[in-house]
Formats: C-alpha cells, structure tokens, sequence
C-alpha cells in the first residue's frame, strides 16, 4: 500500500529538478508517488521530467495558476493518507520520508510535519526549522541563518513550510485545502492556523533533512511579486482567522508590526510595494468569509493567543 503522494509544483525548474528527484528515488523507503505539478513552465522542464522520469506523474497547466492552485490538484490526486508538499529547488537526504510519515503515524492528532531545512550551499545552516506566527502578525521561519546542530529536538511548531512538508490528507477533508486566494506565500500558515483552530497540531522532525536553495521561482529574497503578495496576504490572514473580539486584543501589537514592516521595507526601497500590497489586503476582506467561529473550539483559540503572545519572545530570542 502506498502511504504518501509526492506534490512537487514546478514552474521553470529544469536547473534543479534532476537533484530533487534523484533524491527522491533513493529514498529508504519507496511507498510513495510523485506528482509534478507545471504551472506553465517554458523551459522544457515538464518534457524532460517525462522523458528522463516515466515513474513520476506530470500534470501540465497552460499558465502559472499559483503555487495553492498547484498543490491542490496533486492533494486531489492523491489517494494516499499522507501528502508530501515539496519544492522543486531541493535535494532530500536519503531517510526524508520515512521520518516524516514515521512521526505521523506515531501521533494521529497531527495535521503536518515540517522537515529540517538546511541551506544547499551551507547545509550546516538552517533555512527554515518550523514557522512560527506571533501577535504582530509576522509568520518567521525559526533558525533562519543558525547553526543546524542547535535545533536537533522534535517540537511543535505554528506551522510547517510548505516547501518540505507532510500533510495528513483526511484533514484537508474537514477544514478545506490551501486558500487559492493567496496564490502564494503565507498559505501554509493560512491552512495550519485553520487545522490548529480545529484543534490539531503541528511538529518539527528534525531527522526529515532537506537541503533548500530558495527563492528559486520568485528569484530574489526581497522583490516587488514577493513583497505584494506577503503583505497583502498577512492583512487577509488575520482577518480570515482571528474572530473579531480577538483581532480587537491584538490590534496594537498587529499595528507596530505592520509599521516596523513598513520601516524595512522603506529602506530596503520597497516601499510603494509593501503599502500597495496591505491595501489590497484591505480590499480583500470585504469580499473573502471569514472562518466561522465555533464555541467548541474556544480551547483552541486560548491556545493561539498564548502562542501569539509567546512567539513575540521567541522571535526576539531567534535573532541572537
């Protein structure tokens, strides 16, 4: 029986694509499928995934959907109880899978597992060991730049990244698949602050390593795409998540967050992008639903708060 579909969305990825998928053929174990999802990628990339790989399953689209367009096919496809998410522009190590799927049948009450993400040209520094989401509505990849050796321990975590993640299908079934609204970035924050509101959790598995380049589509850490859309995003996710009585709580912190923002992006001459995308937020929330509030799951959302409080210090005490 296979246990996990492997969704990797692609769009003009043939620089990486052999190094992720041979990786991905060496796994310890070999329960899983792959699926290549091609956003309209003019690089020949799909051609040679279906001529070099016939084991892996190429689903084409004429233009860039979105990356939540993309993975929501593949976890449609899909007809395993678990979902690997998987950037293209990442090489796995040789146990990737059988951590993460091990970690998942180990506690059923999990949604997702995030992997360790280490950089491909220094995999002795982290790119990413979980998300975390604090009150001034920042999502943060925690470790970021750090000594990979420090963070070795399984933990929870806000949310795992969606560029090396395993998902556990039946969930997607209760509290819907990624928010296509979004189109990209902070999705993956989006679907494990609803699988959290609905009471599941989601952990760290340090022993899942992947090495990641990043920024590998977008092309640059910091440009005018990436900062419209995080911007614009991080307004429609408070408004989407937090019932109104609790964005009323947080509203002085969201407030100094957003200007610090506001501030690093001003001086990195990002400006114009950075308003024009909160803008749209904005705009957005007049015409998206929000997440219904249930009494039942006001436990879960005690829980959030303290953790959004919480992760204020945390975020202080990453940077040093």
């Amino acid at each position: 029986m296979q246990k996990a579909t492997v969704v990797i969305p692609n769009l003009n990825g043939m620089k990486y694509l052999k190094g992720c998928l041979d990786s991905l053929m060496e796994q310890s174990r070999q329960d899983f499928t792959v699926l290549l999802i091609d956003n309209g990628s003019t690089d020949g990339s799909a051609d040679y995934v279906e001529s070099h790989y016939p084991e892996v399953a190429v689903y084409r689209h004429e233009s860039n959907m979105g990356f939540c367009y993309a993975v929501n096919e593949g976890i449609r496809l899909a007809k395993t109880p678990y979902v690997v998410l998987l950037n293209n522009d990442t090489v796995c190590e040789v146990s990737f899978i059988e951590e993460l799927v091990r970690v998942m049948e180990a506690h059923p009450d999990c949604f997702s597992c995030a992997s360790r993400m280490v950089r491909m040209d220094d995999p002795e520094r982290i790119d990413n060991a979980g998300d975390y989401y604090c009150a001034f509505g920042w999502a943060y990849a925690y470790g970021k730049g750090k000594p990979a050796a420090r963070y070795h321990k399984k933990r929870e975590i806000f949310s795992a990244c969606a560029g090396a993640a395993i998902y556990r299908k039946a969930v997607f079934d209760e509290i819907g698949l990624f928010d296509e609204v979004h189109f990209a970035y902070l999705e993956d924050v989006d679907v494990a602050y609803r699988a959290r509101i609905a009471g599941y959790r989601n952990l760290y598995v340090p022993e899942a390593v992947v090495r990641h380049v990043g920024s590998a589509t977008s092309g640059s850490v910091y440009n005018e795409f990436k900062i419209r859309h995080s911007s614009r995003n991080s307004i429609y996710l408070v408004y989407k998540n937090m019932p109104w009585l609790q964005i009323l709580l947080n509203l002085p912190f969201l407030l100094v967050g957003f200007l610090i923002k506001m501030l690093f992006f001003a001086q990195k001459g990002f400006f114009r992008e950075y308003v024009t995308g909160l803008g749209k937020g904005v705009k957005l929330c007049k015409r998206e639903r929000k997440v219904k509030f249930r009494w039942k799951n006001l436990g879960s959302y005690i829980r959030i708060q303290w953790e959004l409080w919480v992760n204020l210090f945390r975020r202080a005490a990453d940077l040093f």
